[in-house]
């Protein structure tokens, strides 16, 4: 690859830098499925990559310079489409959310983001970053609430959630946050924007114990699994791992309450934080 110029990070950064993908891995007389072989990937990651519409990662940036003999042209190119307001780690399944026709989510002690009020959120931020000023915290916030804005269209995408009953018992922020976010969360459903369902306690040992897991459905793409730790995340294509994770949503289904049930007890507990600040 002949030393193209850096991308203009104001004219489409991330479709230009697939089209650069594009036109080397076509020199290179490689198919799709080849070169993504050589990144360990499947074809059709390359395929999205080409298309802008995955987020390329410095890792297959170094790969691609490698396997291409593009010099660093991805590498340092990539930064520019890659930049986003969330951490590197969740950006890209940020990313994904917005192209998302259906979501669906498992939340094992927090209101998943996409459900979440100003106060919540404020409190989860202050209790991740106690030390912050006021404006990190502000900045964190507003990224979270813009993100909430995807529940603005009135059927795009389902979202379809699971809060295990710790979700609602844990007293994020005190009782007028919890009382307030939990009847946010029923208002959803009650409008029909969203089907939430309750793990309680008594269904005992389930098939998601090992933490919180978020599956994603596009009308162009494979779907897609994200499953993520403290300060990790990993966004999987790789469509076994995705249809057991969509076995483990199914069963986690099968053992909640029923939309019905899991609203009377959401709300019953939003009533409990109430009675508790105003005894």
């Amino acid at each position: 690859m002949a030393g193209p110029k850096d991308l203009d990070p104001s004219s489409s950064p991330r479709a230009l830098l697939g089209a650069e993908l594009r036109h080397a891995r076509e020199k290179a007389g490689l198919s799709q499925d080849e070169l993504g072989q050589r990144l360990f990937v499947s074809g059709s990651f390359i395929g999205q990559l080409e298309a802008g519409t995955r987020r390329m990662l410095p890792e297959y940036a170094r790969s691609l310079d490698e396997v291409l003999d593009a010099g660093d042209f991805f590498r340092r190119n990539c930064g520019a489409a890659a930049r986003s307001r969330y951490p590197d780690h969740f950006a890209e399944a940020a990313e994904e959310e917005t192209r998302a026709t259906a979501i669906s989510q498992y939340a094992t002690l927090l209101i998943p983001g996409l459900l979440q009020t100003k106060t919540y959120a404020e409190a989860v931020f202050r209790a991740y970053e106690p030390t912050a000023t006021d404006n990190r915290i502000d900045a964190l916030v507003a990224a979270r609430l813009e993100r909430a804005r995807l529940l603005s269209d009135p059927t795009t995408p389902l979202l379809w959630a699971v809060l295990d009953e710790a979700v609602l018992r844990r007293g994020v922020g005190g009782s007028s946050v919890m009382a307030e976010a939990l009847r946010h969360v029923t208002s959803l459903a009650r409008r029909h924007r969203i089907i939430v369902q309750v793990l309680p306690f008594s269904a005992g040992a389930h098939a998601a114990m090992d933490g919180p897991l978020k599956l994603m459905e596009f009308a162009d793409a494979p779907p897609l699994s994200f499953v993520e730790a403290p300060d990790m995340g990993k966004l999987l294509d790789d469509p076994a791992t995705v249809a057991r994770h969509t076995r483990m949503f199914s069963l986690l289904l099968a053992a909640s309450l029923s939309p019905p049930e899991s609203l009377a007890l959401i709300e019953s507990v939003a009533q409990d934080y109430e009675h508790e600040e105003h005894p």
